[in-house]
């Protein structure tokens, strides 16, 4: 008896990079000038000055006028019935009950979650198989898109998808296809999974 094999390989983290402002300091510093002062010979007694009717303009320090800028408030687009998003389902022949997509799917005999989980967790289906036609992880089926992958797992006996239109073919280990609605996915003991079009969730 062959055995199911996993070559999931866990992904390593990515290094972190800190990013550093640089210390910039665009302060400049002027200069006073000195005023020099000129010495005159004595010549008596000053005679007493009269007040200029010219008034000499005053000096006003430069002022500094800071020029915010207000950020303008734009209303998020609400989401209409249009924009929300679509899910396909998958269902095994001769039950009643359907699964959406937004979760990827795993069939098999006892399936296990991969030891590296990239987004959304998969619900695992168990599914009946008294001649262990079925491996413990089969097959996995998922939406990417408006579009379903049915990926074979390494499982032992594979996988037999069927496209509407198309003639059915064996998945080889580990090889993926697009499907659309209406594709049937035979994994062994008569367990067929069937997947259903889009709808909007309830």
């Amino acid at each position: 008896m062959k055995q199911d094999f996993d070559d999931t390989i866990t992904a390593g983290e990515r290094p972190r990079v800190l990013l550093t402002e640089p210390d910039c300091d665009d302060t400049i510093i002027l200069a006073t000038r000195k005023h020099a002062q000129v010495v005159q010979p004595y010549a008596g007694p000053a005679e007493p000055r009269q007040q200029s009717s010219v008034q000499r303009p005053v000096r006003v320090p430069p002022q500094v006028i800071s020029h915010s800028i207000t950020p303008s408030r734009t209303a998020a687009p609400k989401e209409t019935p249009e924009s929300s998003a679509l899910y396909y389902r998958v269902q095994l022949d001769g039950t009643s009950g359907a699964h959406n997509l937004e979760h990827p799917c795993v069939f098999g005999r006892d399936p296990r979650p991969p030891r590296v989980v990239r987004g959304v967790g998969p619900r695992l289906i168990a599914v009946q198989s008294p001649t262990r036609e079925v491996s413990e992880t089969h097959v996995e089926v998922r939406q990417l898109g408006s579009s379903v992958i049915v990926t074979d797992l390494r499982s032992t006996n594979g996988s037999l998808v069927q496209v509407p239109g198309n003639a059915a073919r064996k998945l080889r280990q580990g090889e993926s296809v697009v499907v659309s609605a209406g594709t049937l996915v035979d994994i062994g003991d008569g367990n067929i999974i069937r997947i259903l079009p889009r709808r909007r969730l309830e």
